[in-house]
């Protein structure tokens, strides 16, 4: 009786940590929808997403995912603006693959300078990496390693992007860490040379961006998955909206 009673006990344990825990693709745990998360795309449809260009979307959903490739734009951006949250997502890369999760773009008309973005790409684990390899804060700051798992493989990424702080977390390991407060001359990155991002002709300070914009993913022309897209805002001190 008394061990019939503890498996049981267990068993409801179990039970109750997977339903806070766990959730289906492209659904919030419990835990997620208490504290405020917005599940941005929900496995099925293009709701609430758009192309930066305006064209309809064509690209189709695979694999309850979204699909990035052939989209009709270069960037598939969600239909609203934020400033200050943690996005998280899972991205499987096919071969070879560049694509980016593209942060605050202010212009949709020009997203390349006027957003950042983390880059998504199928790079060697043998080589340092640079700025434009997988998990960089792309054209500014190289990740610390190359964390990706490979091409037809689930990548999970979590960004937090608070005021001029952006981290970057890539399988469980932080990869960027940076302070744009730190490049507040126009052209300046974290390696040598200067970055590529100008407004009117000239180069920008990485300080200029807008604090609030779209997030997209992009078509670089390779094939992309992207599921359970959720986000949590947060306020200028990087703490849960109420």
């Amino acid at each position: 009786m008394f061990k019939t009673f503890i498996l049981g006990l267990t068993a409801s344990i179990l039970t109750l940590t997977s339903v806070s825990v766990w959730a289906a693709d492209n659904e919030l745990t419990s835990e997620e929808k208490k504290d405020g998360w917005l599940l941005l795309f929900n496995g099925k449809d293009y709701s609430n997403w758009k192309n930066n260009n305006g064209k309809p979307v064509v690209a189709k959903v695979e694999e309850e995912s979204i699909q990035t490739y052939k989209c009709g734009g270069y960037i598939l951006t969600y239909d609203k603006e934020f400033s200050n949250f943690i996005l998280k997502c899972d991205v499987k890369m096919s071969t070879p693959c560049n694509s980016g999760i593209f942060l605050r773009i202010e212009n949709l008309n020009d997203p390349v300078n006027t957003g950042f973005e983390i880059q998504i790409a199928t790079t060697d684990p043998k080589v340092k990496p640079s700025v434009h390899d997988v998990g960089a804060l792309y054209d500014v700051m190289p990740p610390t390693k190359v964390a990706t798992n490979g091409a037809g493989k689930w990548d999970h990424y979590e960004v937090k992007f608070v005021g001029e702080k952006i981290t970057v977390v890539l399988n469980d390991i932080e990869v960027i860490n940076a302070n744009l407060e730190d490049y507040k001359e126009p052209g300046k990155r974290a390696v040598e040379k200067k970055h590529k991002f100008s407004k009117n002709g000239k180069p920008r300070a990485l300080t200029d961006f807008a604090k609030k914009g779209y997030i997209g993913f992009q078509d670089h022309g390779h094939k992309v998955w992207i599921k359970n897209i959720k986000l949590l805002e947060l306020d200028a001190s990087g703490n849960k909206l109420k």
